[in-house]
């Protein structure tokens, strides 16, 4: 017999009863019954119900044993009574009556418990990691991560591509975030960084001829942490030559979709080859988010038309110095109670931003409801002298009813309301789309700060009233960046996201076009308001790449000292390529259903970047600073 298990405590059922077994496992959870001790017994593949009375020489050791204490247990399996059968366990049908048990690590007192779900603090449970990691929930993540990163490994290598390893130790690259430095022992003064990505080697792996790469590739950016950040990180890291950007698509959209359909647990995925192309300014506008969740139906858009001269000085003002006017539309809201929208406005200001106006929608309940939502649902262009109610003149209609053109024409109640007369707040209400008693939110100033905000807005409104579709992955691609920004701070033009990116129209629209306009070859894959990735087709041709840098006001000599192994790579004979780099700590936390990346890495750092288990960041000792000639020096105090 095998020296600690003979099956798993997954893997008995009723088709082994009456043989003799060992397993081994960590002490899950004990039930003393008066004279009869239950035990769960738990590995990693599940847990199996040891029995011992007192006939079993077990029972006096199991009964001493701490939780999680590690045993070998010898005994007979037999069928549990019918009324005492788990049906919610595979091996729930029977249980093992211990003969003998032998203690392989006894267990201290444990700081936190694994046989429940009571949550504990992230520096517990960080600290303490290797237990934490014992827990159902966590150690099924770290399985489920398992399972996904060798589905994406197969999926990759069916389309084709060829997995290759790039180095951990490179040099430091003034373009992203921070690096982490490596000082070198043999060569004082000077740094290795470790990779924020394998940008430029899978780059020159393209140069090299190979055509399609790909690799499970570790990351590490130093930067301030979020839920969905780490400052290390793995993604699919992969690269294609000879592709246009719908190449691209067409080959990492199965990939994607196919694990998010392995692993969904029966939630609805957006099929391969369907994922929405959004450009990213449409996406700015309808979303204020370059990375907007498809799953909520609400869109924004632009109203500042109807502002600028309306008698409403706070948007008119905005207007006249540049600023823009977005719209939120808030379905079935009309009615609610003013702290609803008090409440939406504190909220704004809590985020930092001046505030969040609003409107209501009449309903369509009484007379003066219906002719205003016949008027606003017909043309809003007519004049009040063409229109006939019921075969009555609107004038006639309004004199009958002793009330002013307003009261009956006017759609929207409110403070911002009354600056806009009838036809106007028709046509306001017909471009978003409302019906009689929705609401419209607000989000006024520069166009960033109006997009940011209305953003927040759309999905604050929209988990508030609960109109984001459950059981469901969206996928869509953000296509068409802007290739340059203007750089308030700098008073120049720089680029706004990749600098390698081949711009639309190449060096025509380089030489022609307002740099504001050009558009480049890149695109992120967002899911569920997550982005997974950036991507792009690269620049391959030198002379392009000079004239970019140019006109973002660097010399060649800049590109020349900056990116010197790029450039000169690619003056040697470069394919057109182009790739991305989907994040799987990501993939994995949407398809746990976890709001922490940090749930799915098996030892995460915390928020601080330090790993509390291990105590890194560590002091060294002053030889080991000698011998990598550094020396430290305090951190200037605060205050």
């Amino acid at each position: 017999m095998h020296a600690y298990r003979t099956h798993t405590c997954a893997a008995l059922n009723q088709s082994a009863v009456g043989q003799s077994v060992r397993l081994s496992g960590w002490v899950h959870n004990k039930r003393d019954h008066g004279g009869v001790l239950f035990v769960d017994l738990r590995d990693h593949y599940g847990i199996t119900q040891i029995v011992a009375d007192s006939d079993s020489p077990a029972l006096p050791v199991l009964e001493k044993l701490k939780l999680e204490s590690v045993v070998t247990i010898d005994g007979d399996v037999k069928a549990r009574a019918p009324e005492a059968v788990n049906p919610n366990l595979p091996t729930g049908g029977i249980e093992v009556f211990a003969r003998e048990v032998t203690i392989q690590s006894r267990a201290e007192e444990l700081p936190l418990i694994v046989n429940s779900a009571e949550d504990y603090p992230e520096e517990t449970r960080l600290k303490y990691r290797f237990v934490d990691l014992r827990r159902e929930r966590v150690h099924n993540n770290i399985i489920l991560r398992s399972k996904v990163i060798s589905s994406l490994r197969q999926r990759m290598i069916a389309q084709g591509f060829n997995e290759f390893q790039t180095p951990i130790l490179g040099a430091s690259s003034p373009e992203g975030a921070r690096d982490y430095l490596v000082p070198s022992r043999l060569h004082p003064g000077r740094f290795y960084a470790l990779p924020q990505a394998p940008q430029m080697f899978k780059q020159l792996l393209m140069v090299a001829g190979f055509d399609r790469y790909f690799q499970i590739a570790p990351c590490f950016r130093d930067e301030d942490l979020r839920a969905d950040r780490s400052p290390e990180f793995y993604q699919l890291d992969f690269e294609m030559s000879f592709v246009t950007q719908e190449d691209v698509f067409q080959a990492i959209e199965p990939v994607l979709a196919g694990v998010f359909e392995e692993f969904s647990g029966g939630k609805t995925v957006t099929p391969a080859g369907t994922f929405p192309r959004i450009p990213y300014r449409e996406a700015m506008l309808k979303y204020g988010s370059d990375k907007p969740d498809l799953r909520n139906p609400i869109e924004i858009a632009d109203v500042t038309e109807f502002f600028g001269n309306s008698g409403f000085g706070i948007f008119d003002s905005i207007v006249s110095r540049g600023g823009v006017i977005r719209a939120i539309p808030a379905p079935n809201t009309s009615e609610m109670s003013r702290k609803f929208f008090d409440e939406m406005n504190d909220w704004a200001k809590r985020e930092g931003f001046a505030g969040l106006g609003y409107a209501n929608a009449r309903g369509n309940q009484g007379p003066i409801e219906e002719f205003a939502f016949n008027f606003w649902n017909g043309d809003a262009d007519q004049s009040i002298s063409g229109l006939v109610i019921d075969g009555v003149p609107a004038q006639q209609r309004i004199a009958d009813e002793g009330a002013n053109k307003d009261s009956v024409l006017g759609f929207l109640k409110g403070p911002i309301a009354r600056h806009l007369a009838p036809a106007e707040q028709a046509k306001l209400l017909k471009k978003l789309g409302c019906k009689p008693g929705d609401s419209i939110f607000f989000a006024a100033g520069k166009e960033k700060d109006a997009a940011k905000l209305a953003g927040a807005a759309r999905t604050r409104t929209a988990e508030i009233l609960g109109l984001i579709e459950e059981n469901c992955f969206k996928f869509c691609w953000i296509v068409d960046f802007p290739m340059y920004e203007y750089d308030e701070d700098a008073k120049k033009v720089d680029f706004s996201h990749n600098p390698f990116s081949m711009p639309q129209g190449e060096m025509e629209a380089l030489e022609t076009q307002d740099p504001l306009d050009i558009l480049a070859w890149q695109y992120d894959i967002v899911c569920n308001g997550y982005e997974l990735s950036s991507g792009a087709i690269r620049n391959h041709r030198p002379d392009i790449m000079y004239k970019a840098f140019e006109v973002a006001g660097y010399t060649k000599a800049d590109v020349d000292e900056n990116f010197s192994g790029m450039i000169e790579a690619f003056k040697l004979g470069a394919p057109p390529h182009g790739g991305s780099a989907p994040g799987i700590d990501r993939i994995v936390m949407l398809l746990a259903d976890e709001p922490n990346i940090r749930e799915v890495i098996a030892f995460p750092l915390n928020q601080r970047a330090q790993d509390l288990m291990m105590g890194a960041p560590s002091q060294v000792s002053p030889r080991q600073l000698r011998d990598v000639h550094i020396r430290t020096v305090e951190a200037p105090k605060e205050g």
